[in-house]
């Protein structure tokens, strides 16, 4: 709504509703709108910092990836401990080397969790036995087919934010062409400890 009363020339402020709590008088019921822009017409009212348009479609990206990113370990998380297998508690990330290794050793068919604990990378912290015991869980048909299928989510998402990176990179790039040359920043001074104040 914001963007699109902008568009049309309206000068439009976000304000935090923080803010309008300290100021004195009625906040809420029906007449809101009437009150709130009787503040506004005073000016007790200040708008929030909201970026241009050129870094709200950057943050958009941004946050698209974010989501891509949280969805695609949440899912896999959910799916390893939905067999009991606390991969998360073992390795700091599951979607890391080791993390993929193993998820993808359990999906062809390796049930042995010492065997999936010798696919460990050498940068692990925990050793083989606290793996081992992470890796030892349930290995019923229904679970492994909701973890091959979070698995081929997974790969789905990693394609989806490699296309997000493209993006942003693209925009990027066009962004820093729009912008001016910026004017080099003169050096501050320093204050020197005993240096007079006047």
């Amino acid at each position: 709504m914001f963007q699109i009363l902008e568009s049309y020339g309206f000068e439009v402020k976000l304000v935090n509703a923080r803010h309008v709590k300290n100021v004195p008088g009625r906040k809420s019921g029906v007449q809101d709108c009437q009150w709130l822009q009787q503040l506004h017409s005073y000016g007790l009212l200040q708008g929030s910092f909201r970026p241009d348009d050129q870094i709200c479609v950057l943050r958009g990206y941004v946050r698209q990836r974010n989501n891509l990113i949280r969805s695609a370990i949440l899912n896999a998380c959910k799916a390893l401990i939905q067999m009991n297998i606390q991969l998360h508690k073992a390795i700091s990330d599951i979607n890391g080397i080791t993390g993929i290794r193993i998820i993808e050793a359990i999906i062809e068919g390796e049930r042995d969790p010492e065997k999936l604990a010798e696919l460990r990378d050498g940068r692990i912290k925990n050793d083989k036995s606290t793996i081992v015991k992470a890796l030892t869980g349930d290995y019923r048909e229904e679970h492994l087919f909701t973890l091959r299928q979070e698995y081929e989510a997974y790969t789905f998402f990693q394609e989806q934010i490699k296309e997000c990176d493209r993006s942003i990179e693209s925009y990027y790039k066009a962004f820093e062409t729009q912008s001016d040359e910026s004017k080099p920043v003169s050096k501050a001074k320093c204050k020197k400890k005993n240096r007079s104040k006047f």
